[in-house]
């Protein structure tokens, strides 16, 4: 994995070996550039591949920076890392921290300052970038790292499972930031960063996305500046890299893979990955848009095989237990692109969440429907629904009392009405001494929280700031890095460029969600771009046929059974629920309950490959990994 790691203060022991253990939980694969260095009071080291990771001593100031960082003004980097780091040297001695709103890009950046005991930590704007920290000692150690795993390495390190991180992992199926799995860790959230001083951590958000909702205007109006926004993005990341780009078919992948070889002007290097189960193989897709670009493309099909030896490989590879199964088919991606040389690979991620392209967005703007209508046809149709005998048994009916109960449900509670925990009930899923242990209503409270804090008034705006949160930050964006640094190849996101984002916060709302008609701009302005087919295409992506191998496949189903059996011992999660869950519930919908089944396997996995982890049971998490 890449990153960078370090501490200030009380090292606990010889400065060298420590940032040599902490460096040494980097090591997935070769990352190119490992870079440390050590004084009485800190040590700091950068990892990653050429080019993307450096540090600098400037006198008694020192600087750790890893990713793809550029200055927001210049539009793109234009500059070394070396000479990145050198210039936040020379800002941070004229401007302090503020200097990070000036940094664009997506990087990880430590700096410690020994003239006036101070240190700053900070991620980019998306939080496409990690870093993990916590404070020890009675003086005040700073310690920080891309992971818990790497902060763990530390003699000061304290680590005590936090059980309700385990709720928010299966109600999540990812632990949402700024929270761990270790109480004493702390994540840093998107566009916020850390000042360390007089041994405290105090953390703030230098950076929100504000959306203009006023602004008017045509397709053609908008068109130019957002095409232009599209190439810059691409262009920051095809520097001196080989560069490849993931492509699934769909809209986001297909316009970077163009965009790649329009920028480069080559046949862009594209890799898709396909699944031979019936309803999940999009590979046709993938195909029309690299003819479409004359791309030089390259394909794999994930077996279930393939699953059962990438499962433990990824456990081990986070820090925290992550439930998204398309890290599976991301990461056999990333290989196949290595073992052609690619240095650099694109990823689409993040047109969903700017543009309006998740199929929950059309199935809100539907419900909203309801709170539209004059209270009185609200009173009625209620009415008619819900007091007349047997209009439960009559489907027509009976699917207008399901719409009219999610309508009246609250955003962004409506939102979650699907969620396996709020439609089992959590008694039905964890084990009731856990549950005693943790807040059932802290998911939904997050939810609130970031759809209540959006800088917009729109519908469509509050969501999409709700899932570059939580989906994009919180789950694609680790899926798709982890999975890259364990295959070993550097990943760039060119649709989170600030330009990109930036135009996007200009887009009026119905731009983005013309009733029911998702991405709606940015499909128009592309017409003369994207094939037909990808435009009219229904979103898919990687998705693993999850439920349908589990249930299918011996060897998925031992391995998934073994894991159930593993965590029946920890006492989390309810005994029947175990007992049916590959059985009678897999059987009885294998889509729904395959999910399910999937992210309990991986909190078991994860267990077992964090080895001192993996003793305690949930009773026991008061105790110190």
């Amino acid at each position: 994995m890449t990153g960078i790691c370090g501490w200030y203060g009380d090292a606990g022991g010889s400065a060298k070996e420590v940032i040599d253990a902490m460096q040494r939980r980097f090591a997935w694969r070769n990352p190119g550039i490992r870079t440390t260095a050590v004084g009485a009071r800190f040590g700091i080291a950068a990892v990653g591949p050429a080019g993307t990771a450096a540090i600098l001593e400037s006198g008694p100031i020192h600087v750790a920076v890893q990713g793809h960082p550029m200055w927001r003004d210049r539009g793109a980097r234009g500059q070394t890392i070396d000479a990145f780091c050198q210039a936040i040297v020379a800002s941070w001695i004229e401007r302090g921290d503020e200097i990070v709103a000036q940094i664009g890009g997506d990087f990880a950046l430590a700096l410690i300052d020994e003239r006036n005991g101070r240190a700053l930590l900070a991620i980019d704007r998306i939080g496409v970038r990690n870093i993990v920290y916590q404070c020890e000692g009675a003086g005040g150690t700073l310690i920080f790292g891309a992971t818990s795993d790497v902060v763990n390495a530390h003699p000061q390190s304290r680590s005590t499972l936090a059980p309700q991180a385990l709720y928010d992992y299966v109600y999540f199926h990812m632990v949402p930031g700024p929270e761990t799995v270790f109480r004493e860790h702390t994540r840093l959230l998107p566009a916020q960063c850390v000042v360390f001083e007089n041994g405290r951590a105090t953390a703030r958000t230098y950076w929100a996305l504000r959306f203009d909702e006023d602004r008017t205007g045509s397709v053609a109006d908008f068109k130019p500046a957002f095409r232009e926004a599209l190439s810059a993005g691409v262009g920051a990341y095809t520097d001196h890299e080989r560069c490849g780009a993931f492509l699934s078919g769909g809209t986001d992948s297909s316009t970077v893979s163009g965009l790649l070889g329009a920028v480069t002007g080559s046949a862009p290097q594209t890799y898709s990955i396909g699944f031979d189960a019936a309803g999940y193989d999009e590979m046709e897709y993938a195909r029309i848009a690299a003819r479409h670009f004359k791309a030089d493309h390259h394909e794999y099909y994930v077996t279930p095989d393939d699953v059962v030896a990438a499962v433990p490989l990824i456990a081990a590879a986070y820090d925290q237990p992550f439930g998204n199964a398309s890290a599976v088919p991301a990461y056999y991606c990333a290989r196949r692109a290595v073992q052609d040389g690619v240095q650099r690979m694109l990823g689409g991620d993040g047109g969903d969440e700017l543009f309006g392209g998740n199929d929950r967005y059309a199935r809100q703007y539907r419900l909203a429907l309801y709170d539209r209508l004059p209270g009185v046809a609200r009173t009625l149709l209620s009415g008619a629904l819900f007091g007349l005998p047997g209009a439960a048994r009559i489907p027509l009916l009976r699917r207008g009392r399901s719409y009219v109960e999610q309508a009246r449900q609250p955003m962004p509670a409506r939102y979650e009405s699907y969620n396996l925990i709020e439609r089992l009930g959590p008694k039905n899923v964890f084990n009731v001494d856990f549950l005693a242990q943790v807040d059932c209503g802290r998911p939904m409270a997050q939810l609130k929280q970031a759809y209540d804090g959006a800088h917009a008034q729109s519908l469509i705006n509050r969501m999409l700031a709700l899932d570059i949160k939580f989906t994009l930050a919180d789950n694609d964006l680790p899926k798709v890095t982890r999975t890259c640094d364990i295959a070993g190849v550097d990943v760039a996101f060119p649709l989170l460029h600030d330009a990109v984002v930036d135009f996007s916060a200009t887009l009026p709302p119905d731009f983005k969600l013309r009733g029911t008609r998702l991405r709606y701009f940015f499909k128009e302005a592309l017409r003369d771009f994207l094939p037909e087919a990808t435009i009219t295409k229904h979103k898919h992506g990687f998705g693993l046929p999850t439920g349908l191998w589990l249930r299918d496949n011996a060897h998925l189903r031992q391995m998934a059974g073994d894991a159930l059996a593993g965590l029946r011992k920890r006492r989390i999660f309810n005994d029947t629920l175990l007992d049916d869950l590959m059985t009678r519930r897999l059987q009885e919908h294998a889509g729904y309950y395959g999910t399910l089944a999937w992210v309990l396997m991986m909190l078991e996995m994860w267990f077992q490959t964090h080895a001192a982890i993996g003793t305690q049971s949930a009773g026991a998490s008061e105790r110190p990994a």
